[in-house]
């Protein structure tokens, strides 16, 4: 059990054992299946665990030039990279980077692919499917008018040189969702999967999830390769390899009242530090705290910015928040960290790891520095 209260606030921290029991689940899929899983560095990019994921997985997949050196250099090999757009800036550094590159266009293939066959770099095209479960516009990449894929319409034929295909719709999804948007594949794009050699399927697999169907996963995926025998099968979750691993430990600065609505300010920010809490938007559970019942004081979580919005709620206790009492706020390791800002100049959380047998390491921490050279 940790001891919140022992911790620097506020941090970022992640457990171990909690990691552990993720990393099992994704081996058993890794083992049964027979597909590849690689860690998309977008959902978290904290380097400090990247042994322990390496082990654990068959690679990493990037989003950018940056995110491509960091798996390079510290996940110990090349990145599966897709970004939306490439430039002649970072793309020298990507193929630098990478063994697999996904472009999002025929285009943007036209002016780099050739660059990056030369280079021994496997290449693919992000396809558009049609289909995507998400029901947020900000989080579909499947609503009218996307930029993200080649919709059907626009791929009369594959071009000479790319070797797989790359689809991205799910987000937090379910089995049976995976099997719709292959259906969609196989109508859309299905007179191109026997000319590749690999098909990515993206991330939103949230095998680690309590309530997610493993063997579901499984069974689909051994079909989807008994009928295409030659492909390789990549999925890339991000949130599952660190779904409910960790906290955002803050504390309880101040208590302001009105209109009958009591806020707890703390000293945490959800506008700089759990940024889906708005843009989702969704409330976050917090570790010793319940949904209000009809009549129960309910207690509105402040963040320390300037942003009128930054705040989220309601929540309900069995006590009196004090000033000074801590608030930990749950599964708060994936789309957090890589989302931060320093906004405000609000203090940013500390970032700790729990170990397997109870020490606590503070791996980074941040200052006046760390703010000031972000600017000009």
């Amino acid at each position: 059990m940790i001891d919140f209260s022992q911790l620097p606030a506020p941090c970022f921290v992640l457990d171990e054992t909690l990691l552990d029991r993720n990393l099992a689940i994704i081996d058993r899929v890794r083992r049964e299946s027979g597909a590849e899983i690689i860690v998309a560095l977008k959902a978290c990019a904290m380097w400090s665990i990247f042994p322990g994921l390496a082990a654990h997985s068959d690679g990493a997949t990037a989003s950018s030039a940056a995110e491509a050196r960091l798996v390079f250099e510290e996940f110990g090999r090349p990145a599966h990279t897709y970004a939306p757009v490439y430039s002649d800036r970072d793309f020298d550094e990507i193929m630098r980077c990478s063994d697999h590159i996904t472009f999002n266009s025929v285009a943007q293939f036209e002016r780099f692919g050739q660059r990056a066959l030369i280079n021994g770099i496997s290449c693919g095209l992000r396809i558009n499917p049609g289909y995507s479960p998400v029901e947020t516009d900000l989080y579909n990449p499947c609503v009218a008018g996307s930029r993200l894929g080649v919709v059907p319409g626009q791929l009369d034929e594959l071009p000479a040189g790319v070797e797989g295909l790359h689809f991205h719709v799910l987000c937090e999804s379910r089995p049976e969702h995976l099997q719709k948007a292959l259906d969609a594949v196989e109508q859309r794009f299905g007179r191109f999967l026997d000319r590749i050699k690999w098909l990515n399927m993206g991330g939103g697999h949230l095998m680690t999830h309590a309530d997610y169907d493993c063997d579901g996963l499984i069974r689909i995926l051994k079909q989807f390769k008994a009928r295409h025998p030659h492909l390789r099968l990549i999925l890339e979750p991000g949130s599952a390899f660190t779904w409910r691993t960790g906290y955002l430990v803050s504390t309880v600065e101040d208590i302001v009242e009105n209109g009958g609505v009591t806020t707890a300010m703390l000293d945490v920010s959800f506008a700089c530090h759990m940024p889906d809490c708005l843009e989702m938007p969704y409330k976050p559970a917090i570790v010793g705290a319940h949904e209000p019942a009809p009549g129960e004081k309910r207690w509105r979580m402040g963040g320390a910015s300037c942003l009128a919005g930054d705040y989220c709620g309601d929540w309900a206790f069995d006590r009196e928040l004090q000033v000074g009492e801590r608030i930990v706020f749950e599964d708060m390791i994936h789309y957090t960290m890589v989302k931060t800002t320093m906004f405000n100049g609000v203090h940013h959380p500390a970032i700790v790891i729990v170990r397997r047998d109870g020490r606590t390491d503070l791996v980074r921490s941040f200052g006046y520095e760390d703010f000031r050279n972000r600017m000009s």
